[in-house]
């Protein structure tokens, strides 16, 4: 059904085909694998002028240097997510709310960049929130990864942790503050992120915090994280937050994740904020997945999170 919160305004979709960032290839497809989904379609029913601008320029791996391996492919990262964070700024410039379609989680240094930058510009020098959803905190630094993929990363760099050659696709650093940064959905955490975790103060909300309290009440204490003294907030979905049995085709997929109905919560209490700015969905890997189960859930999650309801 058409939500009468689409009134006049636009999505701009960029896809962003890369796996730079995994250890396993195929998240280079999750943008096909969501359009042909029929995102496009979805978003004009509810109600949404939709420009999809394309891809954003990637490098493939076979013609990329890997570099230093405590992280893969940084510069091809760092290039890919500066175009990105531009592209976020030209389709926020053109009051639009961009919907990135991942690719491997490192893009978000990208998208993030590009929404902060913007809140920076138009309210001077305000913050944005991130909420950020996934079983994986992505704290490490090339320092603490024991895989040395960049996917594992992000959110550390978007803090101001970590080499410089991610550090600068900020236009700010850090980009964020980790007052207003949630993760919901954590299951899985490395040793030098749970160190992160405490010394920083980020807000975390565990499946035992979501198992104990219930989402809806974990999801009003990350909302209040996230828009407490910012100029709206930042989703960054990743698709492993969901149990792999709703979400096969992913990269990293750790059982006990989110149920269908936990994450669409997650997505409608963030539509009901109506102060979410951009947003990615990242990590569908078509190879991986069950006649694109998973290319479906994010293009259902995305509908909820800009406004779909049930009636």
């Amino acid at each position: 059904m058409t939500s009468d919160r689409t009134a006049d305004r636009g999505v701009g979709i960029l896809g962003v085909p890369f796996d730079l960032g995994a250890g396993r290839r195929g998240t280079d497809m999750g943008p096909s694998a969501i359009r042909l989904a029929g995102i496009q379609g979805r978003l004009e029913r509810l109600g949404y002028r939709v420009r999809d601008y394309g891809r954003v320029s990637t490098v493939e791996p076979e013609g990329a240097d890997v570099g230093d391996q405590h992280m893969r492919f940084a510069e091809s990262i760092a290039g890919t997510c500066i175009a990105l964070r531009d592209g976020v700024l030209d389709v926020l410039a053109a009051g639009e709310t961009p919907v990135v379609l991942g690719g491997d989680h490192s893009l978000a240094m990208g998208s993030v960049a590009g929404a902060a930058a913007h809140v920076a510009q138009q309210h001077d020098g305000a913050q944005l929130g991130v909420l950020w959803v996934d079983a994986h905190a992505d704290l490490n630094t090339p320092e603490t990864s024991p895989s040395g993929n960049v996917h594992g990363m992000p959110l550390a760099m978007l803090l101001g942790k970590g080499p410089d050659v991610l550090l600068r696709i900020g236009k700010a650093c850090p980009v964020i503050s980790p007052h207003n940064v949630a993760i919901v959905g954590l299951r899985s955490v490395d040793a030098g992120e749970a160190a992160r975790i405490r010394e920083m103060g980020i807000h975390v909300f565990t499946m035992r915090e979501i198992d104990d309290q219930g989402i809806a009440a974990c999801m009003r204490q990350a909302l209040d994280a996230v828009e407490d003294g910012t100029e709206g907030f930042h989703m960054s979905f990743d698709m492993d937050s969901l149990d792999p049995s709703i979400a096969p085709g992913v990269g990293t997929p750790v059982r006990g994740g989110l149920t269908y109905r936990e994450a669409h919560l997650i997505c409608e209490m963030v539509a009901d904020t109506r102060r979410m700015l951009s947003m990615d969905v990242v990590e569908t890997n078509p190879i991986l997945d069950d006649r694109n189960t998973t290319g479906q859930a994010a293009v259902d999650l995305t509908l909820s999170a800009l406004g779909k309801q049930i009636y």
